[in-house]
């Protein structure tokens, strides 16, 4: 605008960008978690393929 004033985008209110902040922080530490559970949840997925390979190899040696 001509006088000076800066333009708002119509969406974004000053509460908004004054919790912008904190509310990055609480995206981030929420990702960061769920990312840890998928990790978790990897390791539990590949431990539980180990021991029904083993147990298959198991049934299979000792088959008569």
């Amino acid at each position: 605008m001509p006088d000076g004033t800066p333009i708002e985008a119509p969406d974004e209110t000053p509460d908004e960008t004054s919790n912008a902040p904190s509310a990055e922080r609480r995206h981030l530490a929420a990702e960061k978690k769920n990312q840890r559970y998928v990790w978790w949840y990897l390791a539990y997925f590949l431990f539980g393929i180990h021991i029904v390979a083993f147990v298959m190899i198991y049934a299979i040696s000792h088959a008569k």
